[in-house]
């Protein structure tokens, strides 16, 4: 059995297998795995969480399995996941390992790997970790256990590096930005970036309290972030997610700038234009046509950050990401950074003299609509043949005009309906019609 989904593990604290029973097996597991790979070396974890009540006692479990496998655990406390997938790397670190469940509610949790490249985890070592889940904990020799200490210098560390993704002849002294930090793993070292880079800063949502993690904030609910960019007259909102790897503007008029936005400012207003870029099959029809007349060549990967990071090396390019804001710079990082990502806007911003409306004033998104149908359990709308019928009735009646995307979530119980076309009334009617219909094979 496969406990690995397109991000890792994760599903609801207490509920197989994100129980602490799990977490010490899978760091046992994890430790037995690092430990053939190098036999002769005591093997070095790096292991970082997001702000989730339920991470303590994730990160105790773990700690507790890799320890007794004997391995070195180096605990960061919380951190972003790119900060995570950074350090592993800086501290020449075998594995990272991070506790989040992203932009999920708190409720949920999450596991995830880096190798020690700061890169998604090779499926061959993800398919060993599975084997060795399925044999007990076995302690073969208590003389060579592994030992656990907390890094220090972690936040200090990962500021200056996502400094060092801005020019330095550049500041920002000029810009007053507002930050929503979700109440997640950026609480802290997100507002301190822009600080330190000159920018007059006003933080929302730094206040964790390990249960308020992407309560009506951050990226998924950024309608409080453009009321307090307007409010305060600032030039710049960020919004990120719980564990900061997804970031959403917001321009001073408060109009949201998301992660097709982002991908076309790269693409076409930074002084070097990119070889390529790669969105998903969610992005926007306006992007892939902007693109083209850019003549910046455009691919579409499946929906995930590991789809776009294997096709931005197929290419040989280096931006890509998501609408959602999951945007990747690999000659920055290794991994979506939400903090670099806005940099790299911000640079554009400051060596073009242009606030963040210009940038986008002659880039429109075609109507789009997206339905999560929310199902007690999951099935595959593509084996009923009914609602492949309905599916091909309304391709037909965007032909040309438009297009529909069907695709199951692959970290939640959700069927995900999008819509995109000319006309916004239909474009609405016509995705609700299919969430419909979909809700309606699901009972």
């Amino acid at each position: 059995m496969s406990y690995f989904g397109t991000d890792g593990i994760r599903g609801k604290f207490g509920e197989l297998p994100i129980t602490p029973e799990f977490a010490l097996k899978l760091g046992f597991a994890a430790g037995k795995v690092l430990k053939q790979l190098s036999p002769k070396n005591k093997p070095i974890v790096v292991l970082g969480k997001d702000t989730r009540l339920s991470g303590y006692i994730l990160e105790a479990a773990l700690q507790a399995g890799l320890n007794a496998a004997g391995v070195y655990v180096h605990l960061l406390g919380p951190l972003p996941t790119p900060a995570i997938a950074h350090l592993t790397r800086a501290l020449h670190a075998d594995l990272g390992i991070v506790i989040s469940a992203s932009h999920n509610p708190f409720f949920d949790n999450g596991i995830k790997f880096f190798s020690g490249e700061g890169k998604k985890l090779p499926d061959s070592i993800q398919d060993a970790i599975n084997q060795e889940l399925e044999k007990e904990i076995v302690i073969e020799d208590n003389s060579n256990l592994g030992k656990s200490v907390r890094v220090r210098d972690a936040n200090g560390r990962y500021i200056e590096f996502c400094k060092s993704t801005f020019p330095y002849h550049f500041d920002l002294r000029n810009l007053k930005i507002v930050v929503d930090c979700a109440n997640g793993a950026a609480y802290s070292v997100g507002p301190a970036v822009f600080k330190e880079l000159g920018a007059k800063v006003i933080a929302l949502n730094n206040e964790p309290d390990g249960l308020n993690i992407n309560q009506d904030c951050g990226s998924t609910h950024p309608e409080a972030l453009q009321k307090a960019v307007v409010q305060h007259q600032a030039d710049v909102g960020i919004a990120f997610d719980g564990d900061a790897d997804r970031v959403i503007m917001v321009d001073k008029n408060g109009e949201q700038i998301t992660g097709d936005h982002i991908l076309y400012i790269l693409a076409t207003k930074a002084s070097q234009k990119p070889a390529g870029i790669v969105g998903t099959v969610m992005s926007n029809m306006a992007l892939e046509l902007a693109l083209e007349k850019a003549e910046v060549p455009f691919v579409r990967a499946k929906v995930g950050d590991r789809y776009v990071l294997q096709n931005l090396e197929d290419n040989n390019w280096v931006i890509g990401g998501e609408p959602s804001g999951h945007i990747l710079t690999l000659d920055k990082s290794t991994t979506g950074d939400a903090i670099i990502a806005a940099l790299q806007v911000l640079t554009v911003m400051v060596e073009q003299e242009k606030a963040l409306h210009e940038l986008v004033e002659d880039f429109k998104l075609l109507p789009n609509v997206l339905v999560n149908v929310r199902l007690e359990e999951m099935f595959d709308p593509f084996a009923i043949p009914a609602l492949v019928q309905r599916f091909d009735e309304a391709e037909e009646q965007l032909k040309g005009r438009g297009r529909i995307l069907i695709r199951k979530s692959g970290t939640e119980p959700i069927i995900r309906v999008m819509v995109e076309g000319d006309n916004h009334d239909e474009v609405t009617e016509l995705a609700n019609a299919l969430a419909d219909a979909v809700r309606a094979n699901a009972a």
